[in-house]
């Protein structure tokens, strides 16, 4: 473990706070924007496509991932991100009680996203760089459940918040002081990284405009040269290509009226839906799944992983086709399809962590691989309404499950390199 100072901090005090971090902005771009602006009675097409622009921040990490490796210290950009963001999460709350809303709430969901992605970038740095490879593979599961403890609280608690005051103070009312709990939720959590947080180790200082350029563009060489990146590559755009699909459009299907194929259910009811049962599996499955391929190791492992990420995908099959209207039933099931995600998701996150980042510039190649990840998640997933309203409900899922494939072919035959060996192989002596 790398240390800060005479005294390491232990992971405990802030994997989990950092990854609860990560998590909020994202999901609520992705998915808790989808259900306010749907509870502002806009379509499902216009949603699923604005919601998905404002995300492609998270698909140009490369911009800024080297950068961060050049100035000040990942702490220092993960507490002002961490600052800014909930600044910005109040001026979007304001923005809702403005007559051209849409407009300027997309404008500062787009900010936030820039924000956020930068904020990932430099506390991903800070956990690959302070953890060993052993210390990541244990936390991973960690790192994925308490990412998802952001989930929770944005798509659980606050939309269920959201759905008690939308029935009380109306909609508006009711979103503003969601997005502005958000927002204080952000700055409270950068006040508790100010204490806690490692430094990550400092970057390397760059003193002019010619050295920061060959710096970035080394950064950029080095990523490339890579053995087997080009396979690397297509696994990491390949692996969600489902879930780009249905990530969208399974919060519309669940609001969306039984007459028109969905499952009828208020913001409320989604926000007890998505706040405790659910996320508790994820994180279930995202701690075994971290244990699991500690073990098992990642090579061994990773055909299982991706099957626990994608075949869950049919219960969204099923409730479509079937339309149960027993709320256990459709809780249980949506416990099934997250408990496989956890288990699933941690397949990608360690193959990012230990066959794409290791190397010189760890922080800003791993920034590299998850904006790959991002773009193969973004494009599916702006044209998903698009397909939804096409298809239907019933007949986009089981498009869904078609989508599938693609994944499995690329983790059965993704190569993998021996990072090890390669690092050894360019140490001096």
């Amino acid at each position: 473990m790398v240390t800060d100072g005479l005294k390491p901090k232990h992971p405990a005090l802030w994997v989990p706070t950092l990854y609860i971090a990560e998590g909020l902005p994202f999901v609520i771009v992705n998915v808790v924007s989808v259900l306010m602006y749907k509870s502002f009675g806009l379509s499902d097409a216009r949603i699923a496509f604005f919601t998905s622009l404002v995300t492609i921040p998270w698909a140009l990490k490369p911009l800024w991932g080297p950068l961060l490796e050049m100035f000040k210290t990942k702490k220092y950009f993960v507490l002002a991100t961490q600052f800014l963001g909930g600044i910005s999460f109040g001026l979007l709350a304001f923005t809702l009680n403005l007559p051209d809303y849409f407009t300027w709430t997309l404008i500062f969901f787009a900010i936030i996203a820039i924000n956020s992605a930068i904020h990932d970038t430099a506390a991903d740095g800070i956990y690959i760089n302070v953890l060993s490879d052993k210390e990541q593979a244990q936390y991973v599961g960690w790192q994925g459940a308490f990412y998802n403890v952001g989930k929770v609280l944005s798509q659980g608690a606050f939309v269920y918040l959201a759905g008690r005051l939308e029935k009380s103070l109306g909609v508006v009312t009711a979103w503003t002081i969601v997005m502005s709990c958000f927002g204080a939720l952000l700055v409270s959590l950068s006040l508790y990284h100010w204490r806690f947080l490692p430094t990550g180790g400092r970057s390397g200082e760059v003193k002019t405009v010619r050295e920061t350029v060959q710096t970035f563009w080394d950064v950029v060489a080095r990523f490339f040269q890579k053995k087997y990146i080009g396979w690397a590559i297509v696994f990491l755009i390949l692996y969600r290509f489902a879930e780009g699909q249905a990530i969208k459009i399974v919060p519309l299907f669940m609001r969306a009226a039984r007459e028109q194929g969905g499952l009828g259910l208020s913001t409320e009811d989604i926000g007890v839906l998505y706040g405790f049962f659910p996320p508790l599996a994820f994180i279930l499955g995202s701690v075994l799944s971290g244990y699991f391929t500690a073990n098992r190791g990642l090579r061994k492992a990773l055909i299982v992983l991706c099957a626990f990420f994608n075949i869950p995908f049919v219960v969204y099959t099923f409730l479509a086709i079937f339309q149960p209207t027993s709320f256990v039933t459709i809780t249980t099931l949506v416990m099934f399809e997250y408990f496989g995600y956890g288990f699933g998701f941690v397949g990608l996150t360690l193959f990012m962590m230990q066959q794409i980042a290791p190397g010189k510039y760890k922080m800003a190649h791993y920034a590299f691989a998850t904006s790959l990840m991002q773009l193969g998640f973004l494009i599916p997933s702006m044209i998903s309404g698009v397909v939804s309203d096409f298809l239907g409900y019933e007949h986009f899922f089981i498009w869904v499950m078609i989508a599938t494939i693609p994944s499995f072919i690329a983790s059965w035959l993704v190569p993998f390199r021996d990072t090890h060996l390669e690092e050894v192989a360019v140490q001096p002596g």
